[in-house]
Order: structure tokens, then sequence, then C-alpha cells
């Protein structure tokens, strides 16, 4: 790992990152959550048959919303002006739904958290809905897919 842990100060208390200096790019990440159910729910939930509404427009907004409130939950987070977050939900296949969540900024700090935040929440959201007729989901595979920006460099999984 290179560099160390960057929210702990030399005496090893958590501290929030001085990002002040930090040279303002184009910022870009994108993440995955999985949602594994049985078909019927998938296709309940793909085909719009659930007594709740249309899950996959919840679960979007929802993806959407959390981007927007990450440094309010993790608590060293910036808050970060977002200039794009996209939340795309897929089949994959007969058991099984893909999130993808994709946030940007032009600013001094990374948007994985963000990106991470959109699709977990997306993927809840869709458990929350069709809970009722399918109480043995799994959510699995939450990942940082690639990321661009910043001093770091590029990461792709």
């Amino acid at each position: 790992m290179a560099g160390g842990l960057t929210h702990l100060n030399e005496k090893g208390e958590a501290h929030i990152v001085d990002i002040g200096d930090k040279a303002v790019t184009r910022r870009r990440a994108v993440a995955q959550a999985r949602l594994l159910a049985q078909p019927e729910t998938i296709a309940a939930i793909m085909g719009g048959g659930l007594k709740k509404g249309d899950a996959l427009a919840v679960a979007r907004v929802a993806g959407i919303m959390a981007a927007k409130k990450t440094s309010d939950l993790i608590p060293l987070c910036h808050p970060i002006p977002l200039t794009k977050v996209e939340v795309e939900i897929e089949a994959d296949g007969e058991g099984a739904i893909l999130i993808h969540a994709t946030a940007e900024t032009t600013g001094q700090t990374g948007v994985e958290m963000e990106a991470l935040l959109a699709a977990s929440t997306a993927a809840l959201t869709l458990y929350d809905m069709a809970k009722a007729i399918d109480r043995a989901m799994v959510i699995s595979e939450l990942c940082l897919l690639e990321k661009s920006g910043g001093k770091s460099g590029d990461f792709t999984r």
C-alpha cells in the first residue's frame, strides 16, 4: 500500500485528510453491486411487477441520493460537489441483477466512496422493494471497478 493510511495522523489518530494543496482534476469512479435472487424475483423486479411500484426507478434515485450524502454517512469523507452520478441496473442472467454506479467530479479528492455508496444503496433499495416475495436475496460483489484522476492515477479491476 503506497503512502500508508491517509486517515491516520502521525499519532495514529483518525483525522480528515487535508486536501487544500491537491490539484483540482477531473475524477471518476465506477462501482458495482450484485443482487442474487430467485429467478421469479428478478423477473418481478425487472418487469415492474412489485406491489411497491417501479423498483428500478426508485433504486436509481436512491443510489443518486446516497452518493450526494456520502460525507454525511462515511465519517472522514469530504463533501464533494458531484458533477455526475449515474446508476445503471440490468439483469445478469435469470438469478441476478447487476448495478453499476458512476460518480464524477472536478475537484481535489476522488469519488470512489460516492460510487460505492450509490451501488450499495441501489442494491439495498431493490432488496427492500422485493423482500416481501424473497427474503433470501443476497447482495454481493460490492467493489470498485475503476477510478481515474488525481495523484494516485488510474485503477481498473
